[in-house]
């Protein structure tokens, strides 16, 4: 069974930095696709950004320019670099492992959540 725990939320000012991290066990982390994505209140979840198992990477428009997604998979490690933090970028961020090598391909497991909260 396959957990994903993240950390690295927290409060930051407007224009300030903060890296989340996603730690996975129970597959082999290698295999597969991993993203984040954030849910805000009174909001859909969406799709922040996604790395395949070559490392190919997408992100949402929102995100271009200002995050960063990057693997470790010798640590089984998911990271999110987030620069440049915006007020409209507050929601709680979720780690979630794909279906399939391709990001395309969807994701299924889910990780519990952490909270990012971006002061004005």
């Amino acid at each position: 069974q396959v957990q994903l725990v993240e950390s690295g939320g927290g409060l930051v000012q407007a224009g300030g930095s903060l890296r989340l991290s996603c730690a996975a066990s129970g597959s082999i982390f290698s295999n597969n696709a991993m993203g984040w994505y954030r849910q805000a209140p009174g909001k859909e979840r969406e799709l922040v950004a996604a790395i395949s198992s070559r490392n190919s990477t997408y992100y949402a428009d929102s995100v271009k320019g200002r995050f960063t997604i990057s693997r470790d998979n010798a640590k089984n490690t998911l990271y999110l670099r987030m620069n440049s933090l915006k007020p409209e970028d507050t929601a709680i961020y979720y780690c979630a492992r794909g279906n399939s090598g391709s990001y395309v391909g969807g994701f299924g497991s889910w990780g519990q959540g952490t909270q990012v909260t971006v002061s004005s």
